[in-house]
């Protein structure tokens, strides 16, 4: 256990990581010079740091009591990861708990919508979920209520690796959804990025140069107009994947209580054919009752939202309560065997001692 005299603080790097411990010392030997106090050895560790914002290089650092900080090997981005060829496996998220999001970090999904189209929630809602996602090093998409450059700047400036437009049925609707994410003069997007947790609150002096190549735009295409129009949304400079939606889809073609149906279906796999054929934007779909997760990923889709929070949770509380009635029942009903079997049995004693 090394020892540091007050009148000679250590001399540590200017990294943003150990300024606390720098400031502390310099501050605590001004108080008594003549003070000595032990510095554990810690060890060389390898330090992990969020994919939900771009992530910063550190130098490594060492003092006379041979502490180390290991160089930053982040995880892969979204973006990265499509580009390498992945199919990524996710989940939506309606109830914006962050207990339920790091649940879903921890179990392993590549990804997690936090959904603002159909959750409850908003902008300070899905903030305490990008905490606990970032936690667990994977990567959050916001799910915008709407396609407007209100919603596309607040949702921006949190952070996320992906944003998802709602309703886009045509190549219009997609040119304006690329402006809200971009700055003048290449879009709209207000700016504030010397203060918001996109750019790290401002530490991040890269940010600027790197958001574009780092974000993952996504556009819904989800009504009978918008698959008409998917070739023409797909070559669409900037849009980087198109997010099937059966339910709507279904709903716009007259047939909302069978996503199921042919004619549903063909115009399905006509829209996913176009996106894999134009080459230009990956394809993300969600997982149906008659179209399973291993099924999409055989048709091409590189992202695939295999479950809701909300209905993993129904499901297994649903079934949680149909096993105890139905042990219950069963239980009870052994019970009135049993009893109808003992007063048989005492009938029978009565008449043989009569």
């Amino acid at each position: 256990m090394a020892s540091i005299s007050r009148t000679q603080p250590p001399s540590i790097s200017s990294s943003s990581s150990l300024s606390t411990l720098r400031k502390s010392i310099y501050a605590y030997s001004n108080l008594n010079s003549q003070i000595s106090f032990p510095l554990p050895n810690f060890q060389p560790q390898t330090l992990t740091r969020s994919p939900n914002r771009r992530p910063v290089a550190l130098k490594s650092a060492t003092t006379s009591s041979s502490v180390a900080v290991a160089a930053v090997s982040p995880p892969q981005s979204l973006k990265s990861r499509l580009k390498n060829g992945e199919t990524l496996y996710g989940i939506f998220l309606l109830t914006f708990s962050p207990t339920i999001a790091e649940i879903a970090g921890l179990a392993g999904y590549d990804f997690a919508v936090v959904d603002m189209e159909h959750g409850h929630g908003g902008i300070s809602g899905a903030l305490p979920c990008l905490h606990a996602l970032a936690a667990t090093n994977t990567a959050a998409i916001l799910r915008l209520p709407e396609s407007s450059a209100a919603w596309a700047k607040k949702a921006l400036d949190l952070g996320p690796q992906g944003i998802m437009f709602p309703m886009i049925d045509g190549p219009k609707s997609a040119r304006k959804a690329v402006s809200y994410c971009r700055f003048p003069p290449n879009g709209v997007r207000g700016s504030a990025h010397t203060i918001v947790r996109a750019s790290d609150y401002g530490i991040d002096a890269g940010y600027l140069a790197n958001y574009e190549e780092e974000l993952v735009i996504m556009c819904q295409v989800e009504s009978e107009e918008g698959v008409k129009k998917i070739d023409e949304i797909c070559g669409v400079d900037g849009v980087d994947c198109i997010q099937m939606g059966p339910l709507d889809l279904s709903a716009s073609m007259g047939y909302l209580w069978d996503p199921g149906h042919k004619k549903v279906k063909e115009a399905m796999r006509g829209a996913e054919k176009a996106v894999l054929k134009g080459g230009g934007a990956y394809l993300s779909g969600f997982v149906m009752p008659h179209d399973g997760a291993e099924d999409l990923r055989r048709r091409g889709y590189h992202m695939v939202a295999g479950a809701a929070d909300i209905g993993l949770f129904r499901s297994a509380a649903v079934e949680d309560v149909r096993k105890f009635k139905v042990s219950f029942a069963e239980q009870r009903s052994d019970e009135e065997k049993e009893k109808e079997n003992g007063a048989v049995a005492a009938e029978d004693e009565k008449y043989w001692s009569e």
